[in-house]
């Protein structure tokens, strides 16, 4: 589990193909930069672009993991060198500063505005329209592994369209800031969301 708080913002500095099948995975080699590893170990789990993904070796300041081709297909950020986001599985001895995460994504959103206001930005995104029954007002959504506050909602025949207010610490401080018009994110609805529409539908 994880909070989407992020941790650090890590390269994935080689993408590495597990085989020669079309359908083969990819190994990721990530440089954590300065964010310690020590207690990180071999199967741990850790969230990239709020992908949870398991750790299969590490160095004092860099680990690798290994993407499958389905995760690769449902997911955005993990096929290519470059900035993610990362944050570390939760500890019981934590604080939760976000909401519950499990790391698994649910679809891929686009961007549709990317703006500042006043000292804040808004930002607005298009998700897949089965996803907007979770989607609330003042509810949690997950983007590209980070924690945030849905502002607005609206239903549309095509798509779920929501928009939420970023702050300039979380603009510093996730690869949130390198968003464009059209840029695809990764996105976790909301956990308890996904349980109380379960148990409404069963009869």
């Amino acid at each position: 589990m994880f909070t989407g708080i992020v941790a650090a913002v890590v390269n994935i500095t080689s993408v590495t193909p597990l085989g020669n099948q079309a359908d083969a995975g990819v190994r990721l080699h990530v440089d954590a930069g300065g964010l310690p590893l020590a207690d990180v170990a071999l199967g741990d789990s850790i969230a990239l672009n709020g992908a949870c993904m398991t750790v299969v070796s590490k160095t004092v300041n860099s680990f690798d993991v290994d993407v499958s081709r389905e995760s690769l297909n449902c997911t955005v950020g993990l096929d290519a060198p470059g900035a993610v986001n990362l944050e570390k599985a939760l500890t019981l001895s934590e604080r939760l500063g976000g909401h519950l995460v499990s790391g698994h994504v649910d679809g891929l959103g686009v961007v549709r505005k990317f703006e500042p206001i006043g000292e804040s930005w808004e930002l607005a995104i298009e998700a897949p329209r089965e996803l907007g029954k979770y989607l609330a007002y003042k509810g949690s959504i997950v983007v590209n592994g980070v924690s945030l506050t849905v502002n607005r909602v609206d239903d549309l025949p095509a798509c779920c369209a929501f928009s939420i207010n970023l702050i300039p610490h979380t603009i510093d401080v996730t690869t949130l800031k390198y968003l464009k018009l059209g840029s695809k994110v990764n996105l976790e609805v909301d956990l308890i969301a996904r349980y109380v529409e379960r148990m409404l539908s069963t009869k």
